[in-house]
Parts: C-alpha cells; sequence; structure tokens
C-alpha cells in the first residue's frame, strides 16, 4: 500500500480540486490507488471522480465527503463512517463496506456488484437505481432506505432489515428474494389471530405454499404445512 504524509494528501486534494474547478485544465486529477488511509480525517472532502481503487479506507472519515463518480473499485471501506457521502454514480464494485456508517449516504446509481455490505448501516441511504447484484447485505439495517429501481438480484438479504416504505416498491428482485418475502409473509398470516379469513384462504393455496416452501431457509425455519 502507498503511504503519504499530511501534507502529501492535502496536495493532492489541492490540486484535485484545481482540476475538477478547472475542467481537468489545471491541476490533476486525485490518483489515491492503493493507498494507505485507514483513519484519515476526509470529512467534506472533494474527492469526485478521484481513483480510490484498491485504497485501505477502514476507519476513515468520510462522513458529508463527495465521492461521486470516484473509482472506490476493491476499496476497503469497512467500519467507514460515510454519513451523508455522495456516492452518485461510484464505482463501489467489491468494495468491502461491511460495518460501514451509510446512514443518509447518496448511492444512487453507484455500481456495488458484489460488494460487501454486511451489517452496514443503510438507514435512510439513497440506493435508487443502485446497481446491487450478488452484493452482500446479510444483517444491513436497510430501514427507510430507498431501493426503489435498485438491481438486487443474486444480493444476499439474509437478516437485513428490508424497508416496507415507498422506497421498498418497484426494487428489482429475483426468485430468491420474492420467495423470501413470501415465506414471511405466509407464515405471518397463517399463525396470527388478526388476520382476515379472505389472507388466510389465499395463504394456505397449495401453490402459494408450495412457492413459500422454496426458501433457503425453509428447513431451518419449518415447512409451512396446508390447514
Amino acid at each position: 500500500m502507498r503511504t503519504f504524509t499530511k501534507q502529501e494528501l492535502e496536495e493532492i486534494l489541492d490540486n484535485h480540486k484545481l482540476w475538477l474547478s478547472s475542467n481537468g485544465e489545471n491541476g490533476k486529477r486525485a490518483d489515491l490507488s492503493y493507498a494507505d488511509l485507514s483513519d484519515a480525517n476526509l470529512r467534506y472532502a472533494n474527492l469526485r471522480f478521484a481513483d480510490l481503487s484498491n485504497a485501505d479506507l477502514r476507519h476513515a472519515n468520510l462522513r458529508y465527503a463527495n465521492l461521486s463518480y470516484a473509482n472506490l473499485r476493491s476499496a476497503d471501506l469497512s467500519y467507514a463512517n460515510l454519513c451523508y457521502a455522495d456516492l452518485r454514480y461510484a464505482d463501489l464494485c467489491v468494495a468491502d463496506l461491511s460495518n460501514a456508517d451509510l446512514r443518509y449516504a447518496n448511492l444512487s446509481y453507484a455500481d456495488l456488484r458484489s460488494a460487501d455490505l454486511s451489517r452496514a448501516d443503510l438507514r435512510n441511504a439513497n440506493l435508487c437505481n443502485a446497481n446491487l447484484s450478488g452484493a452482500d447485505l446479510s444483517s444491513a439495517d436497510l430501514r427507510f432506505a430507498d431501493l426503489s429501481n435498485a438491481d438486487l438480484s443474486n444480493a444476499d438479504l439474509d437478516f437485513s432489515a428490508f424497508p416496507l416504505w415507498r422506497g421498498g416498491l418497484d426494487v428489482n428482485i429475483d426468485d430468491k428474494i420474492a420467495i423470501q418475502l413470501l415465506y414471511h409473509f405466509v407464515r405471518n398470516v397463517k399463525s396470527s389471530p388478526y388476520t382476515s379469513k379472505q389472507l388466510k384462504s389465499l395463504c394456505n393455496m397449495k401453490s402459494i405454499i408450495e412457492q413459500a416452501n422454496k426458501f433457503h431457509r425453509a428447513d431451518e425455519y419449518g415447512i409451512i404445512e396446508e390447514d
């Protein structure tokens, strides 16, 4: 990993700021690929379009940072503070965001394919149109996250908090996630004394139960039986 002194990092950021403001005519685009920036304080930093691929940003403070369009492919952002960070259109493919604080972060249109978001705090995050195909979202907190039009195909949502509000509508899910949601719906309807006879009858249909029992944890949680 490459290391930088505080002065060197500040110079890189200043040149990057000049590069951005001059549309590339002056200054220099920040190249922080393979950089060791663990525990770095980059709060409010403007790293738009910067190259941070394979960088080590563990525990870094990136609160309110502008990382839109940045190359963060394969970067290690585990335990990083990314609250309110702007990550629109960022390349986070295969990045490690496990245990990261992403509350209120803007990840719309971000490429998060095969990214590790396990145990990440994504409350109130904007994930509209994000590509989360193959991402690990196990145990992630997605309360009030906006997932509209996001691609969740082949994503792992085990033990996560799926948002049950407007932001949880029109999400592009595959059969695995659909069956996972169906299983929970059917189990709750059938077991609750407060659901109507009409819903209970619907959830007792053989075809519905057969599909629900395809849930990958059905053997562990219990096979749903017809009444």
